[in-house]
């Protein structure tokens, strides 16, 4: 990652519908350039998408949480198996695998706490590899878009 390449992923961040020319303009080189390491940076998963962000209350989904959950007995098998089931229900929005007491972090938005309580008790606690969960209700979420790349000395 040199400092185009950089640059590069820190404006397509900001705003990943900029077109290549735009890019080309804002950075002060020939489109073909940019063109060439846009491809380059996405060929090596450096840019692995484009997505939109959404106004969850907008969608219906005013109510986040980060939820900790415990499984019991411990394996690779039961702890991706379960990370699978919870990452695949409409209300994730983030799976974590993390250490420490618990073994995951779920990041949910639901339409209430009424839904939320429905999601742990109905989605969660009724399988058998949860051995315990702990709720905490997001009052606000800042996010920051723009991420910039670690360089290495040459």
């Amino acid at each position: 990652m040199d400092e185009l390449d950089s640059a590069l992923v820190q404006a397509l961040q900001a705003d990943g519908r900029r077109s290549n020319r735009d890019l080309a303009r804002m950075l002060g080189v020939a489109p073909s350039t940019t063109l060439e390491r846009v491809r380059s940076l996405r060929a090596r998963n450096v840019i692995d998408g484009v997505h939109a962000s959404v106004d969850l209350v907008a969608l219906g989904r005013p109510v986040q949480a980060m939820i900790t959950v415990r499984l019991r007995p411990q394996s690779r098998a039961i702890m991706h198996g379960f990370r699978d089931f919870v990452a695949a229900l409409p209300e994730t929005l983030n799976v974590y695998v993390t250490t420490g007491f618990e073994d995951l972090l779920v990041h949910v938005a639901v339409p209430s706490t009424d839904a939320l309580q429905d999601f742990v008790l109905d989605s969660l606690t009724k399988r058998k590899e949860v051995s315990g969960v702990r709720t905490e209700v997001v009052f606000e979420h800042v996010r920051n878009h723009v991420i910039a790349p670690v360089r290495t000395p040459d």
